[in-house]
């Protein structure tokens, strides 16, 4: 094994009231053996005791406004390593090895003129047994490197000068930095899957509802991928109104989309989107071929992707033409928003009449 003792990795982390699980990720990052680490913690204002378990703990502290995108740019500017891992707070290395490991390998990548950028795949700390087929097929999928399949949860690594080259994390909105840096980097550079894997909180998931997460998810990058910018700048408003409700609503999303409908994009506009919806989701066609091959793993075996090599061979290639993104599209819009929609609004209907009773 290569040791990097006298190399410096300048490992940044955005905060928002984390002070229950930062102690926990500093902890693991001390116990990181032949590897020299910088921390730099990037909070938003926390109202909590996450600074000062930051400070306690001896890492840089960055106070800046509210936004991850704007937090991990201003720690990142505060960097001296050459190369720099970004983590979410609610991540844990417990590999004593996973970063000197993920350097080695990092730095055998960098030989070619292409810039490189690399993610770990993931393992999700749960804290009940349900959803476990869901679970694994999120994480399976988290060592791919196809599109839309990187994240902020994996971790970030990369040099400094290729973070500047890209421009560092888009500020403009509080939420999907990781997906848009992700797709510089495609353009840009190319990624690679790091030995060893990360471990992150299921929280999210199980408060929520590991379902209606996912289903949110696939809405928000589906619209994001297409431009859809008018439903982001919307969207806050109608989560920070539910975040106090435990399991997460997907009525008010839905009816945020069907007003933009009518408000916005009008009748050739809605066409329009949907068609773009439609093609999206079959150029992420893969991810269902994937999933059948994750389901037969114990069968299957380890490692071993034959619909998913179907889907590539010959799915993929008949599928291409302008007729199935009409076709897609017209089923995206009569499953999102004829069965989705009216499901969650009748299922959510009482527990949103009660929830108003109570203010």
């Amino acid at each position: 094994m290569n040791h990097f003792p006298h190399l410096l990795l300048s490992v940044i982390i955005p905060t928002l009231n984390e002070a229950e699980n930062l102690p926990l990720l500093l902890n693991d990052l001390n116990n990181q053996q032949n590897i020299s680490l910088e921390i730099i913690v990037g909070d938003g204002g926390s109202s909590d005791a996450t600074q000062s378990v930051a400070v306690a703990h001896g890492v840089c502290l960055v106070a800046v406004g509210r936004g991850r995108g704007m937090q991990m740019n201003a720690a990142a500017a505060r960097a001296s390593g050459d190369y720099m891992l970004f983590l979410h707070a609610d991540s844990r290395v417990d590999d004593p090895f996973l970063l000197a490991n993920a350097v080695q390998m990092f730095s055998e990548n960098m030989q070619s003129d292409v810039p490189v950028a690399g993610h770990f795949s993931l393992r999700f700390m749960r804290t009940t047994g349900q959803n476990s087929m869901a679970y694994r097929y999120a994480e399976e999928k988290s060592a791919f490197n196809r599109d839309n399949t990187a994240n902020g949860d994996q971790g970030l690594l990369l040099t400094k000068s290729f973070f500047q080259q890209l421009g560092g994390f888009d500020e403009r909105m509080p939420f999907l930095e990781d997906q848009r840096i992700t797709g510089k980097i495609c353009s840009q550079g190319k990624w690679i899957t790091l030995p060893g894997h990360l471990k992150t909180s299921a929280r999210r998931f199980e408060i929520e509802g590991f379902h209606r997460r996912y289903i949110l998810m696939s809405m928000m990058m589906g619209l994001y991928s297409i431009g859809a910018d008018e439903f982001f700048v919307r969207a806050p408003g109608v989560y920070r109104a539910q975040q106090d409700t435990g399991r997460l609503f997907l009525s008010p999303f839905f009816r945020l989309i069907l007003r933009m409908m009518f408000e916005e994009w009008g009748l050739s506009g809605s066409v329009r989107v949907f068609y773009l919806l439609g093609r999206y989701i079959r150029q992420n066609s893969w991810q269902m071929f994937f999933f059948f091959d994750v389901w037969l793993r114990p069968l299957l075996g380890s490692g071993r992707y034959p619909l998913l090599r179907l889907h590539d061979l010959v799915f993929a290639p008949c599928t291409r033409f302008r007729v199935f993104n009409v076709l897609t599209g017209l089923l995206c819009f009569l499953w999102f928003m004829g069965i989705l929609a009216p499901f969650f609004w009748l299922v959510e209907r009482s527990r949103c009449a009660c929830l108003t009773m109570r203010r």
